[in-house]
């Protein structure tokens, strides 16, 4: 399979879109109900589409105009690694941050991050 005909490629294009949008409901729609975020390496900060779903409810209600840009996208099998430019507003807070995503079932099943 080349990365190319990758279906994940389009849920994580999906997932992006609805993140940016912040659509929560689209957004937490590509989650499988047992999700888990975590840091790199890091212990998990979320284990359950609930709880990813009360994060990014605080986050989109602190944050009202952040945006992801993604810089470079790759994928392998079931893996999704996205390379994007986080912006929290206009002439605000910008950082780079990877996020691995892994799926199962057609859905992402862990989110990895590193900032």
């Amino acid at each position: 399979m080349t990365a190319l005909s990758n279906p994940n490629i389009d849920i994580a294009q999906k997932q992006l879109d609805a993140y940016n949008a912040q659509d929560l409901d689209t957004y937490m729609s590509f989650f499988a109900e047992d999700c888990v975020v975590s840091g790199l390496n890091g212990v998990p900060t979320e284990t359950s589409r609930d709880a990813i779903r009360a994060r990014y409810a605080k986050a989109f209600a602190q944050f009202p105009q952040n945006k992801a840009y993604l810089k470079s996208r790759i994928a392998v099998g079931s893996t999704v690694v996205d390379h994007e430019k986080v912006v929290r507003a206009p002439g605000g807070e910008e950082f780079e941050i990877i996020a691995i995503y892994t799926f199962r079932d057609g859905l992402i099943a862990r989110v990895d991050f590193a900032k």
